[in-house]
């Protein structure tokens, strides 16, 4: 198999030799030079240097050539250094530069299929609980409490928001919308989405943003984003009567929107892996409610929109989360 690739590849080069010698030879017949034998002789010798050249170029070719014209049984079989010329050697460089990029893709799309499933499998062990309560619910044969079924039904809502920008994300760049928002309109619609989680907690919110604040950024992606930093102010508020302060500022050329609670803190053991998939933290085991996705999901948001997140806490004093524009 190397031998006949050799010879497709080189059968132009030997035609072109063969028509320069003749060429040569014409010349020579057209001057007056009439010696049949010393041009048989010019011929054969030619031929010859030719054949040994493509010989010796064969020989050292030989093991690359094999190489890439049998089908490897394992990636190592493709890896291997068999080059001796300049042009192979690069060839062969580039083969393995282009597989390092295969495998760095092959990789990120399994990371990314490991994270879906996992999270796919902590939502759904998390939506249990809700349905189960409303079973429970519906079993009762007293009056049903519908702030009881409200509160379960916002629970699904809020995992099926999470779930959906989940799978959303990966093409967040086809789903984006920059336009001018109204800050302070933006925190009152978030807040009274959330309006049953604060009753229910009997924590107040405190909003200090001004109207005429307007940032350029996507509603619906900053809402969802601003949704996930204000449930968990209020979810990790254990006593009641406290507040959530969110108030903005404007500095020259940026805005900074500030989201402070009075709840239990986050350890600083934990501070720097918060926004990470996944992780939940002591103060998610306490609550055993946390898929440890909200968070990572909200950074990614605002990494996606050029917003900084800067999250500072002290243990049994508060959280205070900051997003500059």
């Amino acid at each position: 198999m190397g031998l006949r690739l050799f010879i497709k590849e080189h059968i132009s080069f030997i035609l072109f030799e063969l028509c320069v010698v003749l060429f040569i030879l014409s010349l020579y017949w057209l001057d007056g030079f009439r010696n049949i034998n010393t041009a048989l002789y010019s011929i054969i010798i030619s031929v010859m240097l030719l054949f040994s050249f493509l010989a010796m170029r064969y020989f050292v070719r030989r093991n690359y050539l094999n190489k890439i014209t049998q089908l490897p049984n394992v990636m190592e079989d493709a890896l291997q250094k068999n080059a001796k010329t300049v042009e192979y050697i690069q060839t062969e460089q580039y083969l393995h530069e282009l597989y390092h990029v295969y495998q760095m893709e092959v990789q990120a799309l399994y990371a990314n299929q490991i994270r879906q499933e996992k999270f796919l499998n902590q939502w759904i062990h998390q939506m249990k609980t809700p349905i189960s309560v409303l079973e429970l619910l519906l079993q009762n044969d007293e009056q049903l409490d519908k702030k009881s079924v409200q509160e379960e039904v916002d629970r699904l809502k809020r995992g099926l928001d999470m779930v959906l920008v989940n799978a959303r994300i990966e093409k967040f760049e086809e789903d984006m919308q920059v336009e001018q928002v109204q800050l302070g309109e933006l925190v009152k619609a978030t807040i009274n989405d959330n309006k049953r989680l604060f009753i229910t907690k009997h924590v107040f919110p405190v909003i200090r943003v001004e109207e005429e604040i307007i940032v350029a950024s996507d509603s619906k992606w900053l809402k969802f984003a601003l949704g996930q930093f204000i449930t968990n102010a209020v979810k990790y508020t254990f006593e009641e009567n406290k507040k959530i302060v969110i108030s903005a500022e404007k500095n020259n050329d940026t805005v900074q929107l500030h989201i402070k609670d009075e709840g239990i803190g986050i350890p600083k053991s934990d501070l720097s892996r918060i926004t990470k998939p996944f992780f939940t933290g002591e103060n998610g085991r306490k609550t055993g409610e946390s898929t440890g996705m909200g968070l990572y999901l909200a950074n990614e948001i605002c990494e996606k929109l050029g917003i900084k997140l800067t999250i500072e806490s002290e243990v049994g004093k508060g959280t205070t989360v900051t997003l500059t524009f």
